[in-house]
């Protein structure tokens, strides 16, 4: 069974940054796809960001294109996002999830193991 833990959530004012962490315990982490996620009270959970199994490459939303990073640690089943220029529309709780799909994973269904989430509020 493999458990994904996301933290570093808050509150923060527009044009702000916060940065989350995803916590794996994967033996096989470096070899998996890994993404984030976000869901909007009233809307459908979407696609944010993925990287590849080594880091060295990645695919965003374009709604997040230029302001978000993801990036992996592998010597630490660790996944990151870091968001900057936060605007309220990017209110929403952010779950991490692997994918052993193919590259890139961008549909919820890629993805087999998923995080409890965690809620990042943007005040305007």
């Amino acid at each position: 069974q493999v458990q994904l833990v996301e933290s570093g959530g808050g509150l923060v004012v527009a044009g702000g940054s916060l940065r989350l962490s995803c916590a794996a315990s994967d033996r096989t982490f470096r070899n998996v796809f890994m993404g984030w996620f976000r869901q909007a009270p009233g809307k459908e959970r979407e696609f944010v960001a993925t990287i590849n199994r080594s880091g060295g490459i990645t695919y965003y939303a374009d709604s997040v294109k230029g302001r978000f990073t993801i990036s992996r640690d592998n010597a630490k089943n660790s996944v990151y996002l870091q968001m900057n220029s936060l605007k309220p529309e990017d209110t929403a709780v952010y779950y991490c999830a692997r994918s052993t799909g193919q590259w890139p994973p961008r549909r919820r269904s890629d993805y087999d193991y998923w995080g409890q989430g965690t809620q990042v509020t943007v005040s305007s």
